[in-house]
């Protein structure tokens, strides 16, 4: 089957392309990655994907190396049926990136439920929220139909700020039947506060290696499976992705099958207890801050380009906007002269905004003496984080 980069971010391009890609013969279509090249001749070339492919998704990936997730028509279908299945059928607002995983989602839920999706155009501000979703406002027969939405937490904080002081914005976080939160952990804060205005939340889990969210308020939706196998939840179902592009030994490592069953290694500390899935966190050194996958790793050589930060620590701790933020630790030095923090800290998110992307850049800086070390001289980044969770 043959695959194509799609070269536009424009909602209505992708849509159209979905359609074909989707629900019609193909060809299956590329996000976020230049497919083929050219030969030569200056040819455009094209690769060949399994038959059934629907798109192919890329994602920086828990630690920060691009993926291209390979998702099939039956999984993104699948997704959309079993989502209508749990929270009821409707019309959709598009307010995420429509080559994210859950924007793209948006859009295959429309397709597959007859319904054109609304668009949110331009740059998300409370404004176009409001506008967008006030808008939707539509019947058949009489009957009025449901609207739903999908968000990330930093999105649904920006909405509550706004709220107290624009009954309109209110009123739109109150008009939608669901309002799907996914993308990071959203802090029980920021979900109290939505419930205090009527806006019905649901907490999604999953990935693009999920076709999305998958698990919604902890309930798997029906026909996913859930194991926790040595502390780490793995997944199951028709919403798997089929690898990644061009690295099989990647796919292996990742989906592993087991009496004829594929799973999901999501890398997610976790249990799945009672019918009912908590996460508890990453396994390795990466946050999620505003939906995307940090590598705290790639932040911390960053800073320390800059002079005076080279021994510094790098840690991930909770955001009531962002979900997760990274902070940089400094060990005081005894008789050392201080560091001026905030031209430090301005520096250190300039090197990191540079060297890995603006989201990434640390929320601030501290110092902190002595340093918490462990017998093997390295810094106890446990300690650390417990220090700053108090």
């Amino acid at each position: 089957m043959r695959l194509e980069t799609l070269h536009s971010d424009d909602p209505r391009d992708v849509l159209r392309a979905l359609r074909g890609a989707v629900l019609g013969a193909g060809p299956a279509i590329a996000f976020g990655l230049p497919v083929g090249g050219v030969d030569a001749a200056g040819h455009p070339r094209t690769i060949d994907v399994p038959a059934g492919t629907g798109v192919v998704v890329t994602t920086s990936g828990s630690s920060g190396v691009p993926k291209s997730v390979v998702l099939s028509r039956s999984a993104l279908t699948s997704s959309a049926l079993s989502t209508a299945a749990r929270i009821g059928e409707g019309a959709w607002l598009l307010a995420l990136p429509a080559s994210y995983v859950a924007g793209l989602q948006v859009l295959v839920r429309s397709l597959v439920q007859g319904h054109e999706p609304a668009i949110l155009s331009g740059r998300f501000t409370p404004e176009a929220f409001t506008a967008a979703a006030l808008g939707m406002a539509s019947s058949v027969g009489g009957v009025r139909v449901p609207s739903y939405t999908s968000l990330v937490p930093a999105q649904l904080a920006t909405l509550l700020d706004a709220a107290p002081h624009d009954r309109a914005v209110a009123d739109a976080l109150r008009s939608f039947e669901a309002i799907l939160i996914g993308g990071q952990a959203l802090p029980a804060a920021l979900a109290a506060r939505a419930d205090d205005f009527g806006a019905r939340i649901v907490r999604t889990y999953g990935s693009s290696e999920t076709a999305g969210g998958c698990v919604y308020d902890g309930v798997p939706l029906d026909g996913v499976r859930v194991r926790e196998v040595g502390g780490e939840l793995q997944l199951g179902g028709p919403t798997l992705a089929d690898g990644y592009l061009g690295n099989p030994e990647l796919t292996a490592e990742v989906f592993v099958v087991e009496a004829g069953e594929r799973w999901y290694r999501t890398g997610d500390a976790g249990a799945f207890e009672g019918g009912v899935v908590s996460v508890t966190g990453r396994r390795d050194n990466v946050i999620i801050s505003g939906g995307i996958n940090v590598s705290l790793d790639r932040v911390e050589a960053a800073v320390h380009s800059v002079p005076g930060l080279e021994r510094a620590v790098v840690i991930g701790v909770g955001d009531d906007r962002w979900g997760e933020a990274s902070v940089i630790v400094v060990g005081a030095e005894p008789g050392a002269a201080g560091i001026d923090t905030a031209a430090a800290l301005e520096a250190a998110r300039a090197a990191v905004a540079e060297a890995v992307g603006p989201q990434a850049r640390p929320r601030q800086l501290e110092v902190v003496s002595p340093l918490p070390m462990l017998s093997s001289g390295k810094p106890d980044r446990r300690a650390l984080r417990a220090l700053f969770a108090q």
